[in-house]
């Protein structure tokens, strides 16, 4: 049974979860002549959101929060990136989805075996972690080809969903870094 500390962070980890996956990635680059120009990139803020509330938070907390997170975009409200209800199912975000369990998981193993989480540990693992994620969805990908017999479309979405999102994921990893010095030291400091 949960007691109050934990269903508390059970919800904030639910919101973090839910307000990130609006929030899209935006970088402003100065250009030569003085005019800021604005780069989108193709993913939210969710992964490396999920990822430092593993990290602050146990494991266990994280994956009930992201459960009641995919159930709510299920059967309730559409707050997954791009919609939601039981169609959702049917689309290959969602292979995607199931593989954050995988990433949650191997995030929350490294915690457990270094108390205090070093740089190089938190790249390996956190590219470990999506490696897993999207070998889920791409597997997820090759049911859904078998079972729509499109199998032409495979292609497309691993190209677009793992190979087009993977690099820029990766890179999403360095703040992560950063913000996890700052994590260390203040919980390290008492």
């Amino acid at each position: 049974m949960l007691n109050f500390n934990k269903i508390i962070e059970v919800f904030i980890s639910l919101q973090i979860i839910i307000i990130s996956a609006f929030i899209p990635v935006i970088f402003s680059i100065p250009f030569n002549n003085k005019i800021i120009g604005s780069i989108e990139m193709p993913i939210t803020w969710q992964l490396p959101s999920i990822i430092i509330i593993t990290l602050i938070f146990n494991g266990k907390i994280v994956i009930k929060a992201y459960s009641i997170y995919l159930i709510i975009g299920l059967f309730f409200i559409p707050v997954f990136n791009q919609g939601g209800s039981l169609g959702y199912l049917l689309t290959p975000n969602f292979g995607y989805l199931l593989g954050i369990y995988s990433l949650i998981k191997i995030i929350d193993n490294l915690k457990k075996r270094n108390k205090r989480v070093n740089y190089y540990d938190l790249l390996k693992y956190g590219i470990l972690g999506l490696l897993s994620m999207h070998l889920i969805g791409i597997i997820y990908n090759c049911i859904l080809a078998l079972i729509s017999n499109q199998s032409e479309m495979l292609i497309y979405n691993i190209s677009k969903y793992s190979l087009g999102k993977f690099g820029y994921q990766l890179l999403m990893l360095t703040p992560i870094i950063i913000l996890i010095k700052f994590i260390n030291k203040y919980k390290y400091k008492r």
